[in-house]
């Protein structure tokens, strides 16, 4: 068991990351402004979700198998990168020049809560900085390494659930006065799909 002064410190450095600018919180913002508050609090759900799967890796020994292995390491954010094109492509289409074609596709919650889980599940990034930020936190002198590090795992969701939610109820309230108009909902669909291509650029390049 982590001791409270401790988790207390993690929280804080927890909250302060999900704050900086990054690809989550930025994907976020685009999503809850083209899609709404719901939308937003949705994919912030699967993001939250994903981080489950970077805790695991991390406790049970295969995010150092992405930081060992140029290849898994090259595949996962090959797969994110394509992705995030193809959500690229989706917005820009949603930002065409007919009236019709100007209203983002109403997308289901399932829908935005799996992009949020496939978005950080392929950020093989994600997966190397929990591997590097974790054990930090941990000591073999509290017990069962694998429990402290689903404890900090969980007290990291938490923060990015606040943050992130907090984020989405922002970004979607103005997003909604956008969407209003024909012209500023091209320009929110437009933004989105650069701020996608942006994030893919970015991931495509990134090394571990």
């Amino acid at each position: 068991m982590i001791d409270i002064q401790t988790l207390i410190a993690f929280f804080s450095t927890a909250m302060l990351l999900a704050l900086s600018p990054g690809p989550d919180n930025l994907f976020v913002i685009a999503q809850s402004a083209q899609h709404g508050r719901a939308a937003g609090l949705a994919v912030t759900l699967g993001l939250c979700t994903g981080l489950i799967g970077h805790t695991l890796a991390v406790a049970f020994g295969l995010a150092a198998i992405v930081r060992a292995s140029a290849l898994a390491f090259t595949v996962l954010k090959g797969a994110g990168a394509i992705y995030l094109l193809y959500l690229a492509w989706q917005a820009w289409r949603a930002g065409g020049s007919s009236g019709d074609d100007l209203q983002a596709p109403e997308l289901s919650g399932p829908t935005l809560y799996r992009r949020g889980i496939v978005m950080n599940l392929t950020n093989p990034k994600v997966t190397l900085f929990f591997l590097a930020f974790l054990p930090q936190f941990a000591d073999p002198r509290h017990g069962s390494m694998i429990m402290q590090f689903f404890e900090l795992g969980g007290v990291f969701i938490i923060a990015t659930m606040i943050v992130f939610g907090l984020i989405s109820l922002l970004a979607g309230g103005l997003g909604e006065r956008f969407r209003r108009s024909p012209s500023a909902l091209k320009t929110v669909n437009r933004a989105a799909a650069t701020v996608f291509v942006g994030l893919a650029l970015k991931l495509a390049v990134s090394e571990r």
